[in-house]
């Protein structure tokens, strides 16, 4: 691993980055800021509407970032492949989820890099920074890529870059944070550095394709396991009457050896549920397997049994209102991707409870095919609800009004520590309440 001296290249002027979503409109905006000229590409009409009237569906990214970016003239949005002959660079930061059978998915990749292939033109770098399974850039990326009759090494430069961005961190912006990179030859290496290191404060070079890929899996397993541990130690706490927030605070005064993970409603996201998963899939492919990996999957669809169950055993009322505060899987975002909102709504579902929600930033959710609508947050609604179920910790949570008005409070995040009020207060993990 080499970290290397900042290089200019005035080779690369624009750039391309494909998929505007969480990853890919903050990627481009940056790049922006930088003094490269931007072409986002993004089949989703409605994203590339959204951006040509200076309307952001991110909420990490405002309306002045996009203004300022498109009134500019160094910004532009197109839904055309076409768009990649004008660009020396392309970003790849498109999905990569599981399927049905939790096996990767790359059909998102796949079908950009077959659109790719006639737009192509000599001297281009591609980047892929779509968080994926060891070998993909370098046995399933350039396969397709050098259908183009473009030789990658001499004619085309691929690399790969694990994304890092933390939807909802107000607290480092995406150039601080450590950049991770390869390319499938050392001239790829080189072309990869050479662009971010004009964009991000620390470029760190790695050996190869395979382990910058395998860096990211292994990222968001450490934090898998161990967010599913101590889901796990919450119940134990609950069990011996201990209260957990406390206990991890008391260790967390330990100056080396411990790193603090704080119990929540499961684990959601595009990421952390997904890219273990990725890993485990590897490790049965290599002929090994991960116990670690499949203990934590089990432990994190556990928590969401356990929060149904509390919610039953508390609620006395025949069908129960259960009015649940947030959608989205982490604070301050509007992403609700695998949120532990579905699995639980589904469960109360079939348990007789009259389920509603809010959520200031997911005006709307589907569970089973179901519309629901977010409902306002008003002292009446808190009122007529049996339990008011916390599961999203959003800075502009009304807490102190909630548990004013509300009869009982099920905080599965702790955000109710050292407040009172109305309500009777249940704490996941918290022990005698």
């Amino acid at each position: 691993m080499t970290e290397k001296i900042k290089q200019h290249n005035a080779h690369f002027k624009k750039v391309g980055v494909i998929g505007l979503g969480y990853v890919g409109l903050p990627l481009a905006l940056l790049f922006v800021q930088k003094g490269f000229d931007v072409i986002g590409i993004d089949v989703n009409q409605s994203k590339v509407e959204s951006l040509k009237q200076n309307v952001s569906y991110i909420p990490d990214v405002s309306i002045d970032q996009i203004k300022g970016a498109t009134s500019s003239g160094k910004f532009t949005v197109s839904s055309n492949y076409q768009s990649a002959e004008m660009v020396d660079v392309i970003i790849i930061c498109v999905p990569t989820p599981l399927t049905t059978f939790h096996e990767p998915d790359l059909s998102f990749l796949v079908d950009v890099g077959n659109s790719l292939v006639p737009h192509l033109k000599k001297g281009q770098l591609v980047i892929l920074e779509s968080s994926t399974y060891p070998g993909t850039t370098r046995k399933e990326l350039l396969p397709i890529l050098e259908k183009s009759k473009l030789q990658v090494g001499t004619d085309l430069f691929l690399a790969y870059s694990p994304e890092r961005i933390d939807p909802g961190n107000k607290l480092m912006t995406v150039e601080e944070i450590p950049k991770v990179i390869s390319g499938v030859t050392n001239q790829c290496s080189e072309q990869i550095f050479q662009l971010y290191s004009q964009v991000y404060n620390q470029v760190v070079t790695v050996s190869s394709t395979e382990v910058a890929e395998i860096t990211k899996l292994l990222e968001n397993t450490f934090r898998y396991i161990n967010i599913s541990f101590i889901n796990e130690f919450a119940i134990l706490c609950d069990n011996l009457n201990l209260n957990v927030w406390e206990i991890i605070q008391a260790a967390n005064t330990k100056p080396y050896g411990f790193t603090s993970f704080f119990p929540g409603p499961g684990i959601g996201g595009h990421c952390i549920p997904v890219d273990p998963l990725y890993l485990l899939w590897v490790a049965k492919q290599s002929g090994t397997n991960s116990q670690f990996i499949e203990i934590s999957n089990k432990l994190n669809h556990d928590i969401i049994q356990y929060i149904a169950d509390q919610i039953e055993t508390i609620s006395s009322e025949k069908n129960p209102r259960i009015l649940i505060y947030g959608a989205a899987y982490k604070k301050d975002i509007n992403d609700a991707r695998e949120s532990s909102i579905f699995p639980i709504i589904q469960r109360l579902d079939n348990s007789h409870f009259h389920v509603s929600y809010h959520d200031p930033f997911i005006p709307e959710i589907t569970v089973n095919g179901k519309k629901m609508q977010s409902i306002p947050l008003t002292e009446e609604q808190l009122q007529l609800a049996d339990c008011i179920l916390i599961l999203t910790d959003h800075s502009q949570i009304p807490i102190q009004k909630i548990i004013d008005h509300a009869k009982l409070v099920y905080d599965t995040r702790n955000i109710t520590e050292g407040l009172t009020g109305n309500a009777k207060v249940i704490r996941l993990g918290g022990g005698s309440q």
